[in-house]
């Protein structure tokens, strides 16, 4: 059986980590990306999300510098996100340290792109990243360019189809519960989990460590965790104790705090 992750998720807003609400709500700074991720990494975990949540706004691609410097500073895999819209970037962020690179508005936009970068880097570097939120009467309806564009498309219906253009796993965010801590979307990972042969992460909602058992419970291969991490007492070591002490497979704890 594979082991369940656990993945810090850095937003990165003008070289600063910050959270928001909903994508867009109480913005609120969160320090230094590059000295957060060097304690994230001496805690043990198991990888990081790095997202730059203006690019694709700016049209422009997360900045390699960013990846780079922490690239040098952790010795853990870490996925880079943000205005990915070309071989030549994901090709550029590889080279600079990152492992994984995650697609989101480009992929609506060509799903093509998806099967290329995969043909190209690998299945195993790609990385569907979906956002989405819940319309009245329940539909889950994809969103791209930070959450602002809404397509229509269903959400697992859209997993599905970055499953058969060769991504290696699904980001699957859910915007409205997005830095709520009010619980990750377990109908949907359930549904999902139950069609998927690739990895599912499941973003958004964590709020306590009940709640982080219940998103791999439902199937998640792997959770991200940022409020939770950042406003409370909550350290991976005590999700990663927790989870181990309740039965859930996750890797050993490895670090310079284990």
């Amino acid at each position: 059986m594979l082991k369940k992750r656990i993945i810090p998720k850095f937003l990165i807003r003008g070289g600063r980590l910050v959270k928001l609400r909903r994508f867009d709500d109480d913005q609120r700074e969160a320090g230094n990306p590059v000295s957060t991720a060097k304690v994230y990494d001496s805690y043990g975990i198991d990888e990081l999300l790095i997202v730059d949540i203006d690019a694709t706004a700016q049209d422009r691609v997360i900045g390699s510098g960013m990846v780079e410097r922490i690239a040098e500073e952790v010795f853990i895999p870490f996925t880079a996100g943000g205005g990915v819209t070309s071989i030549e970037a994901i090709e550029a962020l590889l080279k600079v340290g990152a492992d994984k690179v995650a697609i989101n508005s480009a992929a609506v936009a060509d799903p093509g792109f998806v099967t290329r970068a995969a043909n190209r880097f690998g299945d195993q570097c790609i990385v569907a990243s979906i956002d989405y939120r819940e319309e009245e009467g329940g539909a889950k309806r994809v969103f791209t360019r930070g959450g602002n564009l809404p397509t229509g498309m269903d959400a697992g219906e859209w997993a599905l189809r970055m499953q058969d253009a060769h991504a290696g796993e699904i980001l699957l965010t859910s915007i409205d519960r997005d830095g709520m801590m009010n619980g990750y979307d377990l109908d949907l990972i359930a549904a999902l989990a139950d069609r998927l042969d690739i990895p599912l992460i499941a973003s958004s909602g964590a709020g306590s460590l009940a709640d982080c058992k219940a998103a791999l419970d439902a199937g998640a291969s792997a959770i991200t965790i940022s409020s939770m991490f950042i406003f409370t007492d909550h350290s991976p070591i005590k999700v990663r104790t927790y989870l181990q002490t309740n039965g859930v497979s996750v890797r050993s704890q490895k670090g310079s705090r284990s």
